[in-house]
């Protein structure tokens, strides 16, 4: 089976029952979700009216056997200055929070699931688009 980490947008997706993303749980064994993925859904809870509801539904999810939050560390630290060093290199630019989503991805050997296309930039990052895992 496949190890993934998630991006908050297929976070969403799985909330709002999207078969795709569904399907991509049901054949993995391991889910990594990066701390910044969790403050971004975290800023979003906040700006909605179900603040308390969705951070439950969260604590439910993460708190499944096959889930995981990744933290950051010096490794990390260190594939985040690789990935920004390289997006300059080709004169690309993307969110310092999708940075960090990314090595954490690569720091820990897993596919990132996101349906941002602008991950595609990352030389060495593993991708899957939700609809084609």
């Amino acid at each position: 089976m496949r190890k993934i980490a998630i991006d908050t947008n297929v976070y969403s997706a799985f909330k709002e029952n999207d078969s795709s993303i569904k399907k991509l749980f049901q054949r993995v064994e391991f889910i990594g979700i990066d701390i910044t993925v969790i403050a971004e859904l975290y800023s979003g809870f906040k700006m909605g009216n179900r603040e308390t509801q969705n951070r439950e539904e969260l604590a439910s999810f993460i708190n499944s056997p096959r889930v995981e939050v990744l933290y950051h560390d010096l490794e990390t630290a260190e594939f985040y200055a690789f990935i920004g060093n390289s997006l300059r290199k080709k004169g690309k630019s993307i969110p310092t929070n999708d940075i960090w989503i990314a090595a954490t991805s690569l720091r820990h050997g897993l596919a990132l699931a996101s349906s941002d296309r602008l991950f595609k930039e990352i030389d060495g990052l593993m991708l899957i688009h939700p609809g084609n895992p």
